[in-house]
């Protein structure tokens, strides 16, 4: 009986489709588990003095393979809901598995390698987000598309403007990627993209150097993920100016619709040089020459290319140290009025940090490390696009081991798991937790800088905390969902991405959603509306239209893929 009950589960969720169709009182990872990686679930209760529930693991078989009770009730500290924990972590053995609680079932499979398929969606993702040119097959699985966006007649803005290139000279900024939802291009968000992604080859070498991606570059003798990179970074090259500044953005006046993209028609600028820019892109271009290095054959002349890059945009930004991107105050003075995502730094002493540290471990000139330690801060703050101070600080404590100011950071958090909070994970037990793109910078970050720890400590602890935060994105969370496109038994279906919207196969997989938002941005608008009273943990919509809680963009994919590739690369 239990194996027709299985199998009509089964046949019931591929007949749904996208659908969620998971029960919403079992919250858990979906995808999958390692074998002996911790293993929990949270599960609703029906009040504050609700005793441990009873709940049972059934193998494929139907054989009975683990029963036990809950944890003692606790109150969510964000929605104040009562919830309890399974721990079912004494399954080991390789297979697939339903868990069964009171009020429903989740299916789970254990795997050596739960996350490969994971990490290699995430990343192909970034592929499917290539402009000017056609996602063709066998690279597109499923989702070919027309080139879109040529870009190789884009327009000097007259907020760009000088006399060697003066308002309206055309400039070939042609491939690179999609910023987002939108078609866009920018500088600064690229930059920290690829500063975490060159960061994350360096901590596993070996493990992307296997990892196959089915690119067009696949058959070159580099490492796909690199390969991958260089499609994104050539592009960056192409936005610096004659003078070594760097162009903020390449980008239309005002966001085009949810159209495809070879039906987009808008004139595209490059718009204003910034300090922030040419800083984010003097870093890249520092890290890409140390890290391309091995492959100079296959990239006859780029580390040479990129370091003169990266000296010219260290020496523009030296001599125009607050060049600031003000969006308001540039439509003021110049025209057509630019309306898409600003992505704004008024401080720009991290990134200052951030160039002056990879120019010195590129050159080893001593001027660059008194410069980085100049403006070093004086507090911890994890990296995100607008502050990318810890990026240069990793590279510090790698060569250092002082790693107990990342430490001291990661403790208050460590110390919550195991007092209050019901999903089991170090993310998503304070009010301050929920933001715009909180999946990523908030979630995902906090898992890399477990794994970073855990790399220079080896304490068993920060690896589970790790895995905790995956956890919660891939479904053990307040909303039941796994934040990921194509994954799980309640999966992200309607993500904020014009490419997905317009695309006859729909959503792309392999890309993480941003999460719940209680500034909610988009109320209101299109249609956007969210249930009275949502807490903050659950203020989330998976509709299209909802960019304040369901974008997808390429910062946050980064920190997704270099999260599993990291857990991932541990259980070899």
């Amino acid at each position: 009986m239990k194996k027709s009950l299985l199998l009509f589960a089964a046949i019931g969720a591929l007949l749904i489709g996208c659908r969620p169709v998971s029960n919403p009182e079992i919250r858990m990872n979906q995808v999958g588990f390692g074998p002996l990686q911790e293993k929990t679930a949270t599960i609703d209760v029906c009040c504050a003095e609700a005793q441990p529930y009873v709940a049972f693991v059934l193998a494929a078989n139907g054989d009975t393979v683990w029963s036990g009770t809950g944890s003692a009730t606790m109150l969510n500290p964000v929605s104040g809901k009562p919830r309890q924990v399974i721990d079912f972590s004494s399954v080991t053995e390789p297979g697939e598995y339903t868990l069964h609680v009171p009020f429903g079932q989740m299916n789970f499979t254990v795997c050596q390698h739960p996350y490969r398929e994971l990490t290699r969606k995430a990343l192909r993702a970034f592929y499917y987000q290539r402009a000017s040119m056609p996602i063709v097959e066998p690279y597109a699985e499923g989702y070919e598309r027309k080139a879109g966006h040529p870009d190789d007649h884009v327009l000097v803005h007259s907020s760009a403007a000088t006399a060697e290139r003066p308002e309206g000279t055309p400039l070939d900024c042609s491939g690179g990627w999609y910023d987002a939802g939108d078609y866009n291009k920018y500088i600064v968000n690229s930059g920290y993209t690829m500063g975490v992604w060159l960061m994350a080859y360096e901590m596993n070498k070996d493990y992307f150097d296997h990892l196959s991606l089915n690119i067009p570059e696949s058959e070159q003798p580099v490492p796909d993920m690199l390969a991958e990179a260089m499609y994104n970074i050539r592009w960056m090259m192409t936005m610096q100016d004659l003078d070594g500044g760097v162009y903020h953005k390449l980008t239309e006046a005002n966001f085009e619709g949810f159209i495809r993209p070879d039906e987009c028609e808008k004139t595209r600028y490059v718009v204003m040089k910034t300090t922030a820019a040419a800083l984010d892109y003097a870093a890249t271009m520092a890290l890409a020459a140390r890290v391309y290095a091995p492959y100079e054959e296959i990239y006859p002349g780029f580390c040479v290319e990129a370091t003169e890059a990266a000296l010219a945009a260290y020496g523009w930004a030296m001599a125009h140290p607050d060049v600031y991107y003000d969006q308001p105050k540039m439509n003021e003075l110049f025209k057509p009025e630019i309306t898409t995502g600003a992505y704004d730094d008024f401080d720009v002493t991290d990134e200052f940090y951030w160039a002056a540290t990879e120019l010195y471990l590129l050159t080893g000139d001593e001027m660059y490390k008194e410069e980085a330690m100049k403006h070093k801060p004086a507090t911890y703050i994890p990296a995100v696009w607008g502050n990318v101070a810890e990026l240069a600080s990793m590279e510090w404590m790698l060569r250092t081991n002082d790693v107990e100011p990342l430490l001291a950071h990661l403790k208050p958090y460590t110390d919550e798991v195991e007092t209050i909070s019901v999903h089991h994970s170090p993310y998503g037990n304070r009010e301050n937790d929920f933001f715009w793109g909180c999946n990523s910078e908030g979630c995902c970050w906090r898992g890399i800088e477990y794994l970073f720890a855990y790399k220079l400590t080896n304490n068993e602890q920060y690896l589970a905390n790790a895995q905790r935060c995956l956890n919660y994105i891939l479904g053990q969370n307040a909303t039941g969902y796994c934040y990921v496109t194509g994954f799980g038994q309640k999966p992200v279906c309607h993500p904020h991405h014009r490419l997905s919207y317009s695309h006859p196969k729909g959503t792309h997989p392999g890309f993480l959603a941003g999460g719940p938002n209680p500034m909610r941005q988009d109320a209101e608008t299109d249609g956007v509306k969210y249930p009275k009273d949502v807490p903050a943990d659950e203020s989330y919509l998976d509709y299209q239209p909802s960019y304040a809680s369901n974008e997808v963009t390429i910062n946050w994919n980064v920190t997704l893929f270099a999260l599993t590739a990291g857990l991932d690369a541990l259980s070899d």
